[in-house]
This record gives C-alpha cells, sequence and structure tokens, in this order.
C-alpha cells in the first residue's frame, strides 16, 4: 500500500492546481524537447475482450455513496481498469498500460497467469470452503511448499489472510514466547492498519490517534536520508541505547522490512540487521522479518529480502505476491515459538482455505519453472543502470535505490538540501500515466516513485519506463 494519505484527493488536487504552470505548454518547456520521441508501449499479442460494463463516473459514483470516505484513487480523472494480463492492464475503453506497481507490489507472476487460474478454477469447482477442522491437502501441500523455501528451523507454517494480520499474529507470538511486552520497529515502517499493527507502522499519513501500545521506534538506517548514512553500527546503538534506558532490559520483539516499502523503498543500511538481531536476541526478544513485499525472489540477489543482510528470522510474515492476488497471508517461524499458541485456541476461519491454498502452491511453482527470481536480477539491474544514468541528466531525481524488481526513485528539488518534489511528483505521476505507465507513490511526502512490476516484466518494458520518464521529466 504505496500511496500516502497526504496524497488523497484533496490535497493532490491542491498540490496540482498549485504546480499548474509546469504542464504549460507555455511555461519554459525544455529546448530539445520538440526533439524527442514520445515513447511507445513495447508490443503485446493480446486483444483485450470488449468491456460492456459501467463506465468510471457511474462506479466512481456509487464508490464515493456506498464505500468508505477513507477510500481515494489515483490520478486527477481515476481509471476504471477492467482486464489485466501478465503486466499489462486494460481500462474501460481497452486502452493498454505498464503496470509497474503490480497492484501495490501483489501480482507476483502476471496479471491472469493461466497456471495460476488453471489451479484456482479446479479447486473452485470440487470445494471452496471448509476451514481446518477437517482434512484438506491443499493446505497441507502449500505449507510443505513452503517450507522448502525458508532456511534454518522456519518450518512451521500459520496462514492468514494479509500482511496486517501476518504481523499481528507474528507481534502475539513474540510477545507470549519472550513473556515480555515492548516490541521495536524502524521509523518510516509499514506494518499495517489494524488497531495493533498500527502501532508498528511509523509513517504518521497512516496512524490514528489511539494508543499504540508498548511499542517504541528507533532510527531508521536509510542510507540516503538518515542522519549516519550508511553506516549500520551507529544506528545499531540506538537500539541499544532505548534497550538500555527504554525498557526494563528485556523487549518482546524486534520487527523491519528489508526494504521498506510504503516508506519509499528505502533498503536497510548494509549489516544492520545482524548487529540488531544479536542485541535484541541477547534482550530476550524475537526477531521478525516483515516480507510482504521482498519475497518470493523480488529482490533478484536472493529469495527473501533478510537474506541481503546475512540473518536468519526468529518470524517471517509475508502477504501479497505469495497469492498473486489472492487474499492470502502467512507466518513462518520455529516450531519452539509456534508451541506457545498451542496454550489456547487459535484459530483462522479463512486462512489457508482450499482456493488460496492452491493458488498459493501454484505461484510458488510458478516462480520456480519460470525463474522470476534470475529474471528479476536481470531485468532490475538493466532499470536501475539506466535510472542511474537517467539521473545524471535529470538533477530532480536525488536517488535511485532499491534491488531486482523493488526500485525506488526519490524526487527533489534540491540535491543538496534534499527537499521533496512533492508538486513535481505529482505532474510526474499524471504524465507518466498519459503515457502508459503506473507507478506507485511512496515516502511520508509521497516523493518517491515505486517502480515493483509483476515480475514477468521485460527489459523492453523496462526501457520504455525509463524514456517515458525521461520523456516526462524533460517537459519540466
Amino acid at each position: 500500500m504505496g500511496w500516502q494519505r497526504n496524497l488523497s484527493i484533496g490535497n493532490f488536487t491542491g498540490a496540482f492546481k498549485k504546480s499548474k504552470w509546469l504542464l504549460s505548454d507555455n511555461a519554459g518547456l525544455c529546448r530539445g524537447f520538440s526533439a524527442m520521441a514520445k515513447p511507445e508501449l513495447p508490443g503485446f499479442d493480446y486483444q483485450p475482450k470488449p468491456y460492456k460494463g459501467p463506465l468510471a463516473d457511474e462506479v466512481l459514483q456509487k464508490r464515493k455513496k456506498y464505500l468508505g470516505p477513507s477510500l481515494f484513487y489515483y490520478y486527477q480523472k481515476p481509471l476504471n481498469i477492467v482486464e489485466g494480463k501478465m503486466q499489462y492492464l486494460y481500462d474501460e475503453s481497452g486502452r493498454r498500460y505498464l503496470d509497474a506497481f503490480a497492484g501495490i507490489v501483489t501480482v507476483s507472476c502476471g496479471h491472469c497467469h493461466p497456471d495460476i487460474l488453471d489451479a484456482i478454477t479446479e479447486q473452485n469447482n470440487l470445494l471452496q470452503h471448509a476451514t481446518t477442522i477437517y482434512l484438506h491437502h491443499a493446505i497441507a501441500d502449500f505449507a510443505e511448499a513452503l517450507a522448502s523455501k525458508m532456511p534454518g528451523n522456519l518450518k512451521v507454517v500459520f496462514f492468514v489472510n494479509s500482511g496486517t494480520e501476518a504481523n499481528e499474529l507474528a507481534m502475539l507470538m513474540a510477545r507470549l514466547y519472550s513473556g515480555n511486552l515492548g516490541m521495536i520497529a524502524l521509523r518510516n515502517a509499514y506494518h499495517g492498519g489494524s488497531s495493533s499493527t498500527i502501532g508498528l507502522t511509523a509513517l504518521n499519513t497512516w496512524k490514528y490517534p489511539i494508543p499504540q501500545g508498548e511499542i517504541h521506534h528507533v532510527l531508521n538506517p536509510n542510507p540516503y536520508r538518515g542522519v549516519f548514512g550508511s553506516d549500520a553500527r551507529h544506528y545499531a546503538e540506538d537500539v541499544q541505547d532505548h534497550i538500555d534506558h527504554g525498557t526494563s532490559g528485556k523487549i518482546a520483539g524486534f520487527i523491519a522490512e528489508t526494504i521498506q516499502g510504503v516508506g519509499g523503498a528505502v533498503e536497510l543500511a548494509p549489516g544492520y540487521l545482524k548487529l540488531v538481531y544479536d542485541m535484541v536476541h541477547k534482550a530476550g526478544g524475537v526477531c521478525i522479518a516483515d516480507e510482504v513485499q521482498t519475497g518470493f525472489g523480488r529482490t533478484g540477489s536472493h529469495y527473501w529480502g533478510f537474506e541481503t543482510q546475512g540473518v536468519v528470522p526468529d518470524i517471517v510474515t509475508m502477504a501479497k505476491g505469495i497469492g498473486n492476488g489472492l487474499p492470502l497471508g502467512a507466518v513462518v517461524t520455529t516450531p519452539e515459538i509456534a508451541s506457545v499458541l498451542a496454550q489456547k485456541i487459535q484459530f483462522n476461519t479463512f486462512g489457508g482455505n482450499p482456493v488460496c491454498s492452491a493458488g498459493g502452491l501454484a505461484v510458488l511453482r510458478v516462480l520456480d519453472k519460470e525463474q522470476r527470481q534470475k529474471h528479476s536480477a536481470e531485468v532490475g539491474s538493466h532499470v536501475i543502470q539506466r535510472l542511474n544514468d537517467l539521473q545524471k541528466k535529470h538533477d530532480i531525481i536525488g536517488d535511485v535505490r532499491g534491488r531486482g524488481l523493488m526500485v525506488g526513485v526519490e524526487l527533489v528539488t534540491d540535491r543538496k538540501e534534499k527537499t521533496p518534489a512533492k508538486a513535481e511528483t505529482g505532474v510526474l505521476f499524471e504524465k507518466l500515466r498519459e503515457l502508459g505507465v503506473l507507478v506507485g507513490k511512496g515516502g511520508l511526502h509521497g516523493n518517491v516513485f515505486r517502480i515493483k512490476p509483476p515480475m514477468c516484466f521485460t527489459k523492453d518494458d523496462a526501457d520504455f519506463l525509463v524514456d517515458a520518464l525521461d520523456y516526462a521529466m524533460s517537459k519540466l
């Protein structure tokens, strides 16, 4: 969920009006712009079905009337997306867009991947729901396959329906197992929006004024904006300082994303987790890796994000890409930690239902069969190199970061001061949509483009995306 509440309709509209001059043909466009060819989408052999449903205006009015007012949408004229195929989406008119955000980092294998559709359809036709009070092979087969992907003794799986649920269950496990209450999370983190996980989240745009309960947020080891740059040791010292002065000396646990998603694709300083995990264990706590966005080979270099830091967590949470769009999440831990939940009844009505389990197992098989981790490494390296080259051309690009197909481009008005280019980001965001590219936005100020496409994204797609960004930036 890479939007920020400060980019909701009202605020975004205000920012857009404020910077309307940026779109004017008479506002001093870049002199060489007229010679720059407008980029075109790569060819794709697929014909969307004719759409005969309600149009965007009708859908929007119905949303406003019947759905909660906290919902907002991207773009001045919201898109009515009616069909998807692999890395592309289609609107009501049949226009094709490159999906560089993957349903908020959720569509891992591609929209409507045939292998996954077949598995879901076959199970749907046999049995949709029964719960774990009866035996069914799908949940056991899926758990076995998922456990085989985990290092160390991470072999016990709990299935839930979302990343928020997964993180909430992980926090419960940490507190029960350690016998302590205090949790440590990072500033700029996002771990969910429930009344419990909202405490772990550390972005004011996502937090309501409610008690967050025995949770403390330490310095974020952000190599670009952090006070210590890439010096992991100094950031880790802040964790120890909190344990020494802000707790009894004992804590329940520590949770972190390896690359912060909603926070703007921020990769933690190298070596940070190894230092912190040692501190947390000495304080009696457990270490939780939030792999909701970084898991399943998206980083390219590793199957799990935490592996980039050379650590093995005590608990791993996951969702989004695990189901390619199905409402599916999981918590994987050790038998010892899992046993604490046996003292009471722990049950999830829909967690691991036959349809989601069949779909989740198909996702794991597709990722292996199509070698999507290797593909993400190759295409990701290409897109990052091209973005680095683009940074040399456009001063508005303050930072290019990430791994594989989890990439962030932070936009600033002043590279020295790193002033967030909020208005300019909004204008470029609209221009990219006009060109046929859908990206996400993140960071506290909404000034980071999040490039996290389905993992079938190709080098041609990457070139089109960067060319479109170049074309749009040349108009500023």
